[in-house]
């Protein structure tokens, strides 16, 4: 048996950490540009800012129908886990309000019924849709392989006159109301960015 030397045993470790941390769980959802006239926009509240090891705390849905809002889903959500005062400041989601909130495992079937078949549509959709994703094959749930649509993608591309693409920098060029970090809030923000980049806003 040949001994390795140990620099051999370093770089070895080496391209296995780099094998561990690039064979990542493969994205299930596909970005698209296309112009969907049916949608649900989505949104959480989250503990903190890493999918998987953070946790939601707020779901916000809002279906729409040739544009036209048809239902909305508003739900907080128990993290099981203590919400930071950083994060009540930022979201005013209280340790206390999320007490007796149902656990994710219960509330992601109520999201998933609510999305169907439809495609999503939300701002810097990586964020969001690294957490729902993170909750694919956990207590037996699936989730879908949804088309998305990113506004901040897309707004880069219709709104050149704003110094950045952040929903508050948007909406607040665009003039809307907008009650930011709360879920259902940063839906119907999202929702309008959608429909002015397609030229449908009303």
């Amino acid at each position: 048996m040949v001994k390795k030397t140990a620099s051999e045993i370093i770089t070895e470790k080496t391209r296995q950490n780099y094998w561990s941390r690039t064979q990542t769980k493969p994205k299930k959802y596909k970005m698209t540009t296309r112009k969907a006239k049916d949608y649900v926009v989505l949104d959480f509240e989250t503990t903190g800012f890493r999918a998987g090891s953070d946790q939601i705390i707020q779901i916000g849905a809002v279906k729409y129908f040739n544009h036209e809002r048809v239902d909305k889903l508003n739900m907080l959500v128990n993290p099981e886990r203590t919400i930071s005062s950083r994060i009540t400041q930022l979201t005013r989601i209280s340790n206390e309000m999320v007490e007796h909130a149902p656990t994710i495992d219960r509330a992601i079937h109520d999201l998933l019924d609510f999305i169907g078949d439809l495609p999503i549509v939300a701002h810097n959709a990586s964020f969001d849709m690294g957490f729902l994703y993170a909750l694919d094959g956990k207590d037996g749930v699936t989730i879908p392989e949804y088309s998305v649509i990113d506004t901040v993608k897309l707004a880069r591309k219709i709104i050149t006159e704003t110094p950045n693409h952040k929903l508050t920098t948007l909406t607040h060029y665009l003039q809307l109301e907008h009650d930011a970090h709360d879920a259902l809030g940063d839906c119907l923000a999202t929702g309008a960015i959608y429909q002015y980049c397609l030229g449908v806003w009303k």
